[in-house]
């Protein structure tokens, strides 16, 4: 005798296969949707893409005749037009066209400061999100300074008369503009293209640094970009080949009011650490919390209960000063004199510029190898005696 199959088993078998042919036909879609978005234009031929190496927030296709397509993940599509190449007329409405050569550029995205230093492309920027003694790359002060670039309010308060003046041909912000949309809608209404710079959001240190073949192809420096690219991923990836060490590290600054700021663990200064072959004293601190902030405050008790059987302790000068020795850490609060690290003269201090040096992580990166070494000549990091 036949045994029938219960009608829930039906009707099971037959929801698997409906949702297996749904998956099926949306991963179809999927592929052709992004093949089609590869043909922008009937006078463009698309011809390859840029091969990333870390960076996940942003992709380059290469179109015939030098046409490039920026494509930005949270944010949109941009058409590098060559000189004298004329702009295709049947372009989708949410592509913004960027005729070269791409001048009075308005900066305030300050990671991109040192990407346009090192591609020698700072003529192409004329006003700053910055006043110059906020700079400490001292290309960009030094243009402040004389004149070149010129100071045009903050992401949330630009100077529109000035801008609109002197002709900017482009806005560059980082994603605190969000915080005030009518000001990115604004510069779009007087006709100032806006590209919002996403390398925060990489996941990589060295996916930061790639941006800088991104304003390589803004900038028409490609062959630059290559080049400063890599050095720095070379930099990096002769330090992964070395051994891990077993040192913990606590990365942290004191504020006015005698708290301690640290890095959240998913922050990309702790990956660094932890590339550079150490690891970091907060295992899980701040992961649990919906923020996009990168910092954690605490109490000096708190930090002390977690971080003074550090190996190795690096002081973050960067938004406070620099320090010139271990008692200028120690006025700054007496229990630090407990720390196992102080006690054994493993502590070390930032540069002024560690945030601003974007092209630099790969060396970064280096300089924290080397102190877990015991090496010496770092650029960014110094011991404090």
């Amino acid at each position: 005798m036949k045994k029938s199959i219960p009608c829930y088993f039906l009707t099971a078998l037959l929801t698997i296969l409906l949702i297996t042919s749904f998956t099926s036909c949306k991963l179809k879609q999927s592929k052709e949707t992004l093949n089609n978005n590869k043909e922008i234009s009937t006078d463009l031929t698309w011809q390859s893409n840029m091969e990333l190496r870390y960076a996940s927030e942003f992709s380059i296709d290469y179109y015939n005749d030098g046409y490039r397509l920026i494509t930005i993940a949270q944010d949109g599509r941009y058409l590098i037009v060559p000189e004298q190449k004329d702009v295709p007329t049947d372009l989708s409405s949410d592509i913004t066209v960027l005729q070269q050569p791409v001048r009075q550029i308005y900066l305030v995205a300050s990671a991109a400061m040192d990407m346009f230093v090192s591609l020698d492309a700072l003529d192409t920027v004329r006003f700053s999100g910055l006043k110059a003694d906020s700079w400490y790359i001292d290309e960009a002060r030094e243009a402040m300074q004389q004149g070149g670039i010129l100071h045009a309010g903050s992401y949330g308060a630009p100077d529109y008369e000035q801008i609109l003046a002197q002709g900017c041909g482009l806005a560059i912000e980082n994603t605190m503009i969000y915080h005030t949309p009518e000001v990115k809608e604004q510069l779009e209404k007087l006709g100032i293209p806006v590209l919002v710079d996403y390398s925060s959001y990489e996941k990589h240190p060295l996916g930061r640094t790639e941006w800088v073949r991104l304003y390589g192809i803004l900038t028409g420096k490609e062959a630059e970009a290559e080049a400063a690219f890599a050095a720095e991923a070379e930099a990096f990836e002769s330090v992964e080949q070395e051994e891990k060490t077993e040192s913990t590290v606590a990365f942290f600054y004191i504020t006015a009011n005698g708290e301690v700021n640290v890095r959240r663990s998913s922050d990309y200064l702790p990956k660094m650490i932890e590339m550079a072959g150490g690891s970091y004293v907060f295992d899980k601190l701040g992961d649990e919390e919906e923020t996009a902030s990168s910092n954690v405050t605490m109490q000096m008790e708190e930090f002390y209960a977690a971080a003074k059987d550090a190996d190795y302790i690096i002081y973050n000068s960067t938004t406070t000063e620099e320090l010139n020795s271990i008692e200028d850490l120690l006025a700054k609060s007496s229990l630090l004199e407990k720390f196992k690290a102080v006690e054994e003269g493993k502590v070390y201090c930032t540069t002024k510029n560690l945030y601003q040096s974007s092209m630099k992580l790969g060396t970064i990166i280096s300089d924290m190898h080397k102190m877990l070494a015991g090496e010496d000549n770092m650029t960014y990091l110094y011991q404090l005696e």
